[in-house]
């Protein structure tokens, strides 16, 4: 809040591991959430390197919104 950052950019990977792209990180940081996602969100393992990979549901038109269910409890 004293930085003027007003949201946050979390993404858990693992038990152990969350990655915070608040400060940095590129433009999928904004894919918002949605109980009816037109995406989804897996983890896969490149090089013993976890990588975060976007994936489509449907197809998906231009300047149509790109959402994923970030599995938060409610």
């Amino acid at each position: 809040a004293q930085e003027g950052i007003g949201s946050s950019y979390l993404f858990r990977v693992d038990h152990d591991t969350i990655i915070d792209a608040t400060k940095c990180g590129n433009l999928a940081r904004f894919i918002n959430h949605c109980c009816t996602p037109n995406c989804y969100a897996k983890v896969i393992t490149i090089e013993a390197q976890k990588k975060i990979v976007i994936y489509s549901k449907q197809a998906i038109g231009v300047n149509e919104e790109i959402t994923y269910d970030y599995k938060f409890p409610i």
